[in-house]
């Protein structure tokens, strides 16, 4: 199974709606077969990058495989991240994006031919974790999609101690304090690379995942990222919400992630009584054009059917 715009899958329809007084901006691709259809309406798939991405940086690969299977999807830009607005560009506003994704539930649950009732959420790698969020404070959504989460950011934390240099993290960890410095005297924010390779300060650099990220970025992406992501990320616990989330949840781990800590990942799952799926590989090779993408989003599938279909 491969995202592609055939058959009789409508393509991605360009749409807007507000989220902290700006504009967001969205694709909405249209379900097709008619599959889920219960009177006329379908389920609807919310999904939304994780770290600085956009969703032209392969979502559309998943986004067309839920059409394919008689879903309606909305895949959207974060506030000062690719189309949307905001005048703030390429800061990690954890509050704001879980508040847009909040707004963009509301979006689509007003859609043509979507039944309110069947929403779902899908994130990856950070937004993994601020569908846990969202699922808790969100008592009518009917289903989570969690790839790879970041669930806990002291964990991610400690897991980049023993995976990168200590120079290279008080480097980063310096452009980060310099950052919070900037911001509260009003100038502009230190940044750095979301992407750079082996021993260069960036928010991601472990060996292969300046090529793997790059594989993926779509036009509106920049490499560039505010450093105070750095920082702010050591508070990141959308764990503590998992024990809440009343509906059903999916929760898909890369065994030898060097990204997301596969444990805590666990952790966060069984506290939200999901189902769990396990793939031998690292953090991105469950994204488009790499080995695992097809199990992934064939478990996916499996899952939002089963919860989602209510004839």
């Amino acid at each position: 199974m491969t995202g592609g715009r055939d058959g009789d899958i409508a393509p991605g329809r360009s749409l807007i709606f507000r989220s902290g007084g700006e504009t967001v901006h969205a694709w909405h691709f249209s379900p097709g077969s008619d599959a889920l259809d219960v009177d006329g309406t379908a389920p609807v798939v919310v999904m939304a990058h994780g770290l600085g991405g956009t969703k032209d940086s392969g979502l559309a690969p998943f986004a067309e495989c839920f059409a394919a299977a008689g879903m309606h999807v909305l895949a959207f830009d974060y506030r000062g991240f690719g189309e949307s607005g905001g005048t703030v560009r390429q800061r990690v506003d954890i509050d704001g994006q879980i508040s847009d994704y909040r707004a963009a539930l509301e979006a689509a649950r007003h859609l043509d031919g979507v039944d309110p009732r069947r929403t779902a959420l899908w994130g990856a790698s950070l937004s993994g974790g601020h569908v846990l969020t969202v699922a808790a404070g969100e008592r009518e959504v009917a289903a989570v999609v969690s790839l790879t989460p970041i669930t806990d950011g002291l964990a991610a934390g400690a897991l980049a101690l023993r995976q990168h240099p200590p120079s290279t993290l008080l480097r980063s960890t310096a452009a980060g304090v310099r950052s919070r410095i900037g911001s509260a005297a009003r100038r502009d924010p230190t940044t750095i690379p979301i992407v750079g390779p082996p021993g260069s300060v960036a928010a991601l650099s472990l060996d292969g995942y300046h090529e793997d990220y790059l594989s993926l970025a779509g036009p509106t992406w920049r490499n560039e990222i505010d450093a105070d992501i750095v920082l702010s990320l050591g508070a990141y616990r959308p764990s503590r919400y998992a024990s809440s989330i009343e509906c059903p949840v999916l929760v898909q781990i890369a065994d030898f992630d060097r990204s997301a800590p596969p444990h805590s990942a666990a952790r966060a799952a069984f506290r939200a009584r999901a189902e769990v799926r396990h793939y031998p590989c690292d953090h991105f090779d469950v994204w488009p054009g790499k080995d695992w993408f097809d199990p992934a989003v064939r478990h996916q599938i499996s899952f939002l059917t089963r919860h989602l279909d209510h004839r």
